[in-house]
Formats: C-alpha cells, sequence, structure tokens
C-alpha cells in the first residue's frame, strides 16, 4: 500500500498544481505565409547640393560620411571677379559720398543765401537739384553693391536637406559651373526598399506588415515595420515597395537585409516558445488534463513567427488540437 501512494505523490509533484501555473489556450489563427525577400537600406531621397554660381572651390567642410543639417554650408565658391567689382563700388560708393556731402553743404549755403536775398531763387533750386542727384546717384551704387553681395553670398553651397552626406565628387581647387553637383545628401529616416518577385505582387499592398531579424542591423530579437508604398511599375520581373521599420541606423546605404512580407495568409496553432521544453531532441508541452494534473505531449515544432502580440511565437505543426490548454513548465 506504500508504494503505490508514494508513487501518486511523486506524480503529482512532478506536474505541480495546473490551476495556478500560467495557461495557454490552443487556437487556429489566420498568420502571413511568409516570404523571404531581400531588401536594401535606402533614403528616402538622394538630394544634389548644387552650384549657384562658376567658379573654383575655395573651401569645402564635409566629407564622405559626414552628418548635416538643412541650410549648412558645406562649400564656398570663390570668384575673383566678384570681389574685385566689390571693391570698385565700394570705391565709387566711396567718391559718391563725398559728392553728396559738398552738394548737401552747397544747398545749406544757398538757402542763407537765399533768405538774406543774396541770391536769386533759380540759383537754390540748382542747389537742391544738385544734391538729389549726387543722393540717387549713391542709392543706385548703394543698390548695385547689394546685387554683387548676393552674387557673392550665393557662391556658398548649402546643403539642401538634413542628412548624410554619400558622395563628394570635387575637391578644392577644381573649377566648377551654374548647376554643378557638389556633394550628394541622402535624407534621414531611412526605408527599406523590397524587389519582389511579380507572382507575389497581387499579396503585396500598402500597410502589410513586414519582418526582419535584428540580427541583420545589430540588434535583438525580431523588429517589425509595414509597407508605405508600392510602386506601380514593374522592373526587370520585380515589384518595388518601400516598407518604413525603425532601427534602420543613419549610416550606411544600400545595405542588403533579408526581408520577411506576407505571401497570402494560411491557418496555424502559434504557440509561444515559453511553453515548450525539448529534451533528448524532442520537443514537449505540458497539455492540461484537469485542474491538478498536466501531462507531456510531444510537438513537432515549426519555424519561428514573432508577431506584436507574440514576440517569441513558434508555429507548432502537429501534436494539438484546437482547445488544448498548455500550462507554462
Amino acid at each position: 500500500m506504500g508504494k503505490p501512494i508514494f508513487a501518486a505523490a511523486m506524480l503529482m509533484a512532478l506536474a505541480g498544481p495546473a490551476a495556478a501555473a500560467e495557461i495557454h489556450s490552443v487556437a487556429l489563427k489566420d498568420i502571413a505565409d511568409e516570404k523571404a525577400v531581400f531588401a536594401t537600406v535606402e533614403a528616402p531621397n538622394s538630394v544634389p547640393a548644387r552650384v549657384r554660381t562658376g567658379g573654383t572651390v575655395a573651401q569645402l567642410v564635409v566629407k564622405q560620411g559626414d552628418q548635416v543639417e538643412a541650410g549648412q554650408v558645406i562649400a564656398t565658391i570663390g570668384d575673383e571677379k566678384i570681389a574685385r567689382q566689390m571693391k570698385s563700388l565700394d570705391a565709387q560708393i566711396a567718391g559718391l559720398e563725398a559728392q553728396l556731402a559738398k552738394a548737401r553743404t552747397d544747398l545749406a549755403r544757398a538757402e542763407g543765401l537765399f533768405e538774406r536775398g543774396t541770391i536769386p531763387r533759380v540759383r537754390l533750386d540748382e542747389a537742391r537739384t544738385a544734391a538729389d542727384v549726387a543722393n540717387n546717384a549713391l542709392r543706385a551704387r548703394v543698390a548695385e553693391r547689394s546685387v554683387v553681395e548676393q552674387q557673392l553670398a550665393e557662391g556658398q553651397v548649402l546643403a539642401p536637406a538634413s542628412g548624410r552626406i554619400l558622395k563628394v565628387p570635387l575637391t578644392i581647387g577644381a573649377v566648377v559651373l551654374s548647376g554643378e553637383t557638389i556633394a550628394t545628401v541622402a535624407e534621414k529616416n531611412y526605408i527599406l526598399r523590397l524587389r519582389v518577385p511579380e507572382r507575389h505582387a497581387r499579396f503585396l499592398k500598402a500597410g502589410d506588415a513586414v519582418r526582419i531579424d535584428g540580427a541583420e542591423i545589430g540588434q535583438s530579437g525580431a523588429r517589425f515595420g509595414k509597407v508605405k508604398l508600392v510602386y506601380p511599375q514593374i522592373e526587370d520581373g520585380r515589384v518595388v515597395a518601400d516598407a518604413v521599420v525603425d532601427g534602420l541606423g543613419d549610416y550606411f546605404v544600400s545595405e542588403r537585409i533579408r526581408v520577411w512580407i506576407s505571401g497570402g495568409e494560411r491557418k496555424a496553432f502559434v504557440v509561444p516558445a515559453g511553453f515548450i521544453s525539448t529534451r533528448f531532441g524532442i520537443d514537449y508541452v505540458k497539455l492540461r488534463v484537469d485542474d491538478r494534473r498536466a501531462i507531456d505531449v510531444p510537438v513537432q515544432r515549426g519555424r519561428d513567427l514573432p508577431s506584436p502580440e507574440m514576440p517569441d511565437g513558434v508555429e507548432i505543426l502537429s501534436g494539438l488540437n484546437a482547445g488544448d490548454q498548455l500550462v507554462r513548465p
């Protein structure tokens, strides 16, 4: 009598009280029939920073890989003709200022003489006209100088967008013409550019979920994103689409990453990996029999199916039925 009672006690101790353990109910669920494709990390736009005026590259303050902000000066184009023109206008403005000062002095003297009746009104009008002419001539030269200043300011090449410098094809001392590219800037917030075989085109649409392995981008766990745009033009038998995934980084461009996308839907059993134990190469789950007992049932594990709702989800191919209740070991 003692041995059966002892064996029953050992069985209950090994099984544990299932009612107090964590329970997972098995149910068929619709899952994406995922297909692995390769995608590249791309910038939303690669924008060229162009020269507005021709000349010689006098200063180049960026190199490949530098981070820049929109409006930041990345190069300066020098033109000796503009500098000499500026000096000439400065000399002319100085002369016109002297002429204007003399004309105003003559006008003040003429007004005093006219009040005393020494000179006729014609002389006063001539002095007033001379002062107006000198003032207008000075204003014209100042406006001309502001135009040259703007031309000189346009010699500064500004970053057209915030992002990373991809290419700098010129060096200091190079002669450039108006419109030439000084650097290429990759905009921030990189995206994944997918190229999917056209047989999967009918399954791919904006808003679909995509999954990548975090190890591909130096992180742990799966990373999830969504398809942002599907391009209507098929290139070389492939559909091109853009997907947004957090954590892609902001340095390497055109890096290839394996991406899992939906190729349709199917039904499957998915359970958390924590409910599966492996002994001697065989996977087991604890199947709840009643409130006090749980038995080990062998199952055939499929591939990992992580999702935002179940990050450690694993597909079970056989060994379970809908409605089974699993106990965490």
